[in-house]
């Protein structure tokens, strides 16, 4: 039972077009190199991931200005990947889930923490992703 959920909160994210890295190696694969904005969803099993994050990040998507790439660890299940990401992010930013980090080619430029969607309105949360979206991808 415990798989179905995870997979349904991980289908709510790879719908959006979200490539999941499940590995280290993945993570490595994909991140320093990439050009372009991206932005790595941190989704976790928590209520306010599914009751406010992933359907924030749905609304924000349909904003006109969006990253180039759309990437997502799973925290609670892929420790390793999520792990391997929070060291490419850097030790002065404290590990948060669920959470969004937007990348310009490779380099973290921004971080929305959970203490940023826990307590917030699904609004709120796509207001806030919809902001950084247009200070990076425009």
């Amino acid at each position: 039972m415990y798989d179905i959920l995870i997979n349904q909160m991980r289908d709510e994210v790879t719908r959006l077009g979200a490539k999941e890295l499940r590995t280290p190696q993945e993570v490595d694969a994909t991140i320093p190199s990439a050009t372009g904005t991206m932005l790595v969803v941190i989704n976790s099993t928590c209520g306010c991931a599914g009751g406010t994050a992933r359907p924030a990040l749905a609304k924000a998507l349909q904003h006109s200005g969006t990253p180039g790439q759309l990437t997502t660890v799973f925290a609670s299940t892929d420790r390793e990947a999520t792990a391997r990401l929070r060291q490419i992010i850097g030790p002065e930013v404290p590990p948060s889930s669920p959470s969004f980090a937007i990348f310009r080619d490779g380099k973290m430029v921004e971080m929305v923490h959970r203490n940023q969607i826990e307590g917030h309105t699904v609004d709120q949360v796509t207001e806030t992703l919809v902001n950084v979206f247009e200070r990076h991808c425009v």
